[in-house]
């Protein structure tokens, strides 16, 4: 009897998205389960709100208010360390084009800068608008600052990364964390118990 093919979760994320840090720690365990393939797919949310003139939560005072009792509920659920991160907003640019570039380079490296980011960004509370702090962070996790600044700086990571974002537009993505099965589209950490249906069918 011939199996079925492994079913791929796309992931499209950026770190300056609590909820999105919450899916990275959930949504393996949803692929785990699914027997499925995670694609990780880094995009610029700030790109996303100007094409699709959507904002952030944190610009309606009461929603923003709001997120942050929705955000320590989930992360109860999860079992997930979580804070606010003091220094927010944070501008993500050189954030998202260095997991462009780490992405483009190696997967391993890949993913020890997202779990880095991540983690900086969203349980030690570091002030990743500070080129020196997003150095000192790579650093602690055994990256090459230096390498990661020529990745940020590089045309090809700059337009991948461009690229990416505008794609991500093109198939329906207004926000993260964004996840595609198939073709069909869920938007939002709790929506992972649909996305973990639609792997499963």
């Amino acid at each position: 009897m011939q199996q079925s093919a492994r079913r791929t979760l796309e992931f499209f994320f950026d770190f300056g998205s609590p909820y999105s840090y919450l899916a990275y720690l959930e949504a393996p365990r949803v692929a785990q389960r699914a027997g499925a393939d995670i694609a990780w797919r880094p995009i610029l949310l700030g790109g996303v709100f100007k094409a699709t003139g959507n904002h952030s939560p944190a610009e309606i005072p009461a929603k923003g208010r709001w997120s942050k009792t929705d955000l320590a509920r989930w992360a109860r659920k999860y079992g997930a360390p979580f804070r606010h991160n003091p220094h927010f907003p944070i501008n993500t640019l050189m954030l998202m084009r260095a997991a462009m570039g780490y992405q483009r380079q190696d997967e391993a490296l890949f993913q020890r800068y997202v779990q880095a980011i991540f983690q900086a960004m969203w349980v030690d509370g570091r002030n990743l608008n500070d080129p020196a702090e997003i150095g000192a962070v790579l650093a602690q996790a055994g990256l090459d600052p230096r390498a990661a600044l020529a990745m940020i700086d590089d045309p090809a990571v700059k337009d991948a990364l461009k690229q990416a974002t505008e794609a991500a537009v093109a198939r329906g993505v207004f926000g993260v964390p964004s996840f595609i099965v198939g073709e069909e589209l869920f938007w939002g950490n709790d929506r992972l118990h649909f996305v973990e249906e639609a792997l499963t069918e």
